[in-house]
Parts: structure tokens; sequence; C-alpha cells
């Protein structure tokens, strides 16, 4: 894309958006928002910069490989914490488990911001791989069959 504007404005937009995917996820547990409304939002980010600087180019910025990566940590993020409850003797993601002596119930704060951490993570790294997977695909017919 030749757009000169765009591209200032996608660079200008990109750190605002992680940012605020990162307010999302880190204060979801006390207000609307969390894991999955922060890695949409992360994912959003590399989206734009896909429609303005290509896909190869986002793909240099972070590879398949990492997503996949990251996909799995996402998934053990979640299930360790609850694989932690249950070892610790409580239910699968009874967060108090975590910190036991607390009077505060600190590890249902800890906890979820574990999982959602896990959540947001597994998010992100998923919608970008459908977006890599749909729009790397080659067209079933010609732009001219149109």
């Amino acid at each position: 894309m030749d757009h000169l504007i765009l591209k200032v404005t996608s660079k200008l937009l990109f750190a605002p958006i992680i940012l605020y995917a990162l307010y999302v996820q880190f204060h979801g547990d006390y207000g609307p928002g969390g894991g999955f409304q922060a890695g949409v939002i992360f994912a959003v980010a590399f989206i734009l910069h896909a429609f303005c600087f290509g896909l190869d180019e986002t793909k240099k910025a972070l590879p398949q490989k990492a997503l996949t990566v990251a996909m799995v940590i996402g998934f053990l993020l979640y299930s360790g914490t609850g694989l932690v409850t249950m070892l610790l003797g409580a239910n699968l993601l009874s967060y108090d488990a975590l910190v036991p002596n607390s009077t505060h119930h600190a590890g249902q704060h800890y906890g979820i911001l574990v999982v959602e951490l896990g959540v947001g993570v597994a998010v992100a790294s998923t919608m970008l791989t459908i977006f890599y997977h749909f729009t790397g695909r080659e067209p079933d017919i010609d732009q001219e069959d149109w």
C-alpha cells in the first residue's frame, strides 16, 4: 500500500492499541473486559499493521511459530492454574487455595489474573493465526472472474 497517511496513522495507533489491550487485560477483574476482549484488541493492532504494511511484514514482526507457542502457553496458564488448585487439595479453579492464609481472598485475585492472562494470550494468538491463514491463502478464482 502506498498511502503515506494510512501508514503513519497506523504506526501512531499501534502502541496505544497495545496499551489499551493491556489495560483491558489487567483491569478486567475490576470492570468490563478481561482476557478475551484484551486478546482480540491485541490481535487488532497486528491486523491493522498487516492491512497497512502487508502480511509478510507482519509475519516478520510476529511469526506463526511464535503464535503457536503463545497458544500453548495461554492454554497452559489457564489449565495449569486449575491443576495447581487441585494439587493443593481444592476444587478446580478454586483460587483461595493459592493463598490459603489470606484474610482478603488474595488467591482469588491472583488466580483470576493468571487465568485471564492465559485466556488473553490464547485468544490473541488464535485470532492472529486465523487471520494469517485466511489472508495468506490463494484465491479460488481469478480477480477477472469476479
